[in-house]
């Protein structure tokens, strides 16, 4: 039997990078998986070449009214939510307008990245634990390295994503304090290579010197990949992990193993 038969997966963010790497293995493994996100073209096409167990909805996670919306059609067509990986984030490196720095940092871009990035986390455990409540199930938020170290030119990233760290922790103690059967861990990549990487480290020979420089600073020499990350997902998903809660898994290629935790 595949790992995750018969579960039925919400997976948000789901349209590229490590959310589509997670939602491809998870439909590999057995799951129904419900594809969500804001870039509707991509998470549609998604949906058309994974095909059967599988749907795709616009799902914006610092909406409110849409966790509703998603939760309703959730147990009005499954009755359930097993797994939800809490995956969408940004940056706001692209998406907002900086300066991003703990001096100058702006207050609008500030606010976004935290609406996205823990708002949406808070958000998509509300509703999971109202899904969940009954029959069990789980929660895999995705933070990041930045969630553990400072990190002085992108200080709202850092923030939001601790902020993920720690609720994530709070969820767990919860659910455990109210005998849901429902776990909450936390995965913290590193030097992953996404279309958000992409994006940032550019074209030509930039990139390539940009890449030399990251990778300087990971003890395993190389970037990462998105597949990666979706195998940690995939084993603290599982009823293998049924004894874990409350954890942070990192996948980084042993930086945070060091002392120098941020790559150069």
């Amino acid at each position: 039997m595949r790992r995750l038969e018969n579960k039925t997966v919400l997976v948000t963010g789901a349209a590229r990078g490590i959310g589509r790497a997670i939602s491809e293995l998870f439909h590999s493994e057995g799951a129904t998986v419900i594809l969500t996100d804001v870039r509707d073209q991509e998470g549609i096409k998604l949906n058309k070449t994974l095909k059967a167990r599988c749907e795709y909805f616009h799902l914006n996670v610092k909406n409110e009214n849409d966790w509703e919306k998603a939760t309703e059609y959730l147990l009005q067509e499954y009755g359930r939510l097993d797994i939800l990986i809490n995956n969408a984030g940004i940056t706001g490196f692209l998406e907002t307008q900086g300066p991003f720095d703990a001096e100058y940092v702006n207050l609008n871009s500030w606010l976004e990245v935290h609406m996205v990035n823990s708002t949406g986390v808070m958000l998509g455990c509300k509703y999971a634990i109202k899904l969940m409540k009954k029959k069990g199930g789980n929660i895999v938020n995705i933070s990041s390295r930045s969630g553990i170290v400072g990190i002085p030119a992108a200080v709202a990233y850092a923030s939001s994503k601790a902020s993920v760290r720690n609720h994530t922790k709070s969820v767990a103690l919860y659910c455990a304090e109210k005998q849901y059967k429902i776990r909450c861990n936390s995965i913290h990549p590193a030097a992953i290579m996404t279309p958000m990487w992409n994006e940032m480290l550019g074209e030509g020979k930039m990139r390539e010197k940009m890449i030399k420089s990251v990778e300087k600073g990971i003890p395993m020499g190389s970037f990462g990949e998105a597949k990666d990350v979706a195998f940690g997902a995939l084993y603290l998903a599982s009823d293998e992990a049924k004894y874990v809660t409350g954890i942070e898994l990192t996948i980084d290629g042993g930086i945070l193993a060091g002392s120098t935790a941020r790559p150069e």
